[in-house]
């Protein structure tokens, strides 16, 4: 399979992104223009189902509240030989998927995990209330 015939599903689990899905989806439609780019709204208040739409995701909507449920739901419907899961807030720039997907199609491994915190620009493009504390109350208890 030459990387012309593979198919790249970019997902995008939301729960109210709508100040930057747009940007998001327009970053990886930029860097891979021939995949496929789903966001998966889970129950959103905002406009992030209307913004994704309009800037040519295919979108779907995910009642059962959770990122798992998401999750679950994205791998269960969307067939694709390789998968690129990012967060709809815009902390992982799409033009490292390239490196994401030649680590890949190498086979030097079966799963790729970026990293967003190792820069020290996370906690500062995420200032929203307690949310430091969530993730390393999340890391500390997963190790």
């Amino acid at each position: 399979m030459g990387i012309l015939n593979e198919k790249v599903a970019v997902l995008l689990p939301c729960y109210n992104e709508e100040l930057t899905i747009g940007k998001v989806i327009d970053d990886f439609k930029k860097e891979l223009p021939n995949a496929d780019i789903y966001v998966y709204d889970n129950n959103s208040k905002d406009k992030t189902f209307e913004i994704a739409k309009e800037h040519g995701a295919i979108v779907r909507k995910e009642m059962r509240q959770g990122k798992g449920n998401v999750v679950r739901s994205m791998f269960a419907d969307i067939d694709a030989d390789y998968y690129l899961m990012v967060d709809g807030d815009d902390t992982y720039p799409a033009e490292y998927c390239h490196e994401i997907l030649d680590v890949l199609r190498n086979k030097e491994a079966n799963m790729v995990i970026g990293d967003r915190l190792s820069n020290g620009t996370y906690t500062e493009e995420n200032k929203r209330n307690f949310h430091d504390f969530g993730n390393s109350l999340v890391r500390n208890t997963i190790n």
